[in-house]
């Protein structure tokens, strides 16, 4: 493959543009790093299939270069559908993370997801193969990553295991970054960072309800704040295969209610956060109706709410089962959240303690909103 490098500089400019760099150093292994080696397919849907796109097909080389993340695995759940269980994460995503890392000379750096390996290439370009980590649940992925790293002469140490316990017995890190969403923040990872050391990753307690947050390591605690901009990626998966799908709803007596609230995560992401930190995960947030102009909601435990499209007065039949009535939380998060001012993710923090408990705070740690 010719001609790649008038395609990753313009990548790098891409990111550049939309992306506020402190360390430049990102921005040149974007533009010396070719994506299409770990890249070679990636897949779209089209007329509601999956199809693999190689460099057989003239859009394949546009697409890698593209600042656009892109799926690069499938495998079916247990219903036998196929599900995305792996993607290159958006390059301006990762140039962002990566230079929030404040990664120094001499820094060991575990990355807990591999993927492709695309990366973990970017930190060997930075920091030298020999100071690279990275852990993946898929043995295929982790097989083919070594391969294309090596490729380009980098050889870090990659391991196909469970990341949520980090790599033990490869010593103490200084950065770890994780490129997979987690519900909580294992404890293993506080005890293989070095004093001081930070972690970043995507806090995600429930569907959507979460973000970036950047922790750096006390003697007795993480804690740090979330990144101004929000992010997603996959939950972690508790084997090489794809997640299970969101249980059904459970049966019994359905109560009705109306709200004002808007049932779209989309439209308050921090409200949607602290209704479901401390509660059974929300699983489940889908569009239905013959508008798909309602809102379903459902939650581990079996408890689940279905919110209407508003009337003119924006009034919104909801009906709701199960264990609990999971509207009632999204409400009075609504309602915290709106006393506080209506906060952004900056001025949100986490603290984690070793009995595992999460505190989520408000502008000072001892301003806590929810406990989970």
């Amino acid at each position: 493959m010719t001609g790649w490098q008038a395609q990753s500089s313009a990548l790098a400019k891409a990111v550049a543009a939309t992306t506020t760099v402190g360390d430049t150093r990102w921005l040149a292994a974007v533009e010396e790093t070719p994506r299409h080696v770990f890249v070679p397919r990636h897949y779209v849907q089209r007329d509601g299939d999956w199809v693999a796109v190689t460099a057989a097909d003239a859009r394949w080389l546009n697409a890698v270069y593209a600042d656009a993340p892109l799926v690069t695995e499938l495998l079916p759940d247990g219903l036998g559908r196929l599900s995305v269980v792996s993607s290159s994460t958006k390059p301006a995503l990762m140039v962002r993370m990566l230079d929030a890392l404040d990664v120094g000379d001499g820094h060991r750096v575990l990355e807990i997801g591999t993927g492709t390996g695309y990366n973990a290439a970017l930190l060997c370009h930075r920091l030298g193969a020999e100071s690279v980590f990275s852990v993946d649940i898929g043995v295929g992925l982790v097989a083919a990553a070594r391969e294309r790293l090596a490729a380009l002469g980098y050889a870090p140490t990659l391991v196909a295991a469970d990341g949520r316990f980090g790599l033990p017995g490869h010593g103490r890190f200084d950065r770890i970054v994780a490129t997979c969403s987690v519900p909580t923040v294992p404890w293993a990872w506080a005890e293989q960072l070095t004093d001081g050391g930070l972690v970043l990753v995507d806090v995600k307690v429930g569907s959507q309800a979460g973000s970036l947050v950047l922790l750096r390591r006390y003697p007795d605690r993480l804690e740090g704040r979330f990144l101004a901009r929000w992010a997603g990626f996959m939950p972690a998966r508790d084997g090489d295969v794809a997640p299970s799908p969101p249980p059904g709803e459970r049966a019994g007596p359905v109560a009705e209610s109306v709200t004002f609230v808007d049932p779209d995560p989309w439209t308050a992401l921090v409200p949607w956060f602290l209704a479901s930190a401390g509660r059974s995960p929300v699983v489940g947030v889908t569009r239905y109706g013959p508008g798909l102009d309602g809102w379903r909601v459902s939650a581990a435990d079996g408890s689940w709410s279905e919110v209407e499209p508003a009337d003119a007065r924006g009034l919104r039949v909801v009906r709701q089962g199960g264990p609990r009535r999971i509207w009632a939380d999204v409400e009075d998060a609504h309602r915290v959240w709106a006393g506080a001012g209506r906060p952004g993710w900056e001025r949100l923090g986490l603290v984690v303690t070793p009995d595992r408990k999460h505190g989520v705070w408000l502008d000072d740690p001892a301003a806590v909103l929810r406990t989970f």
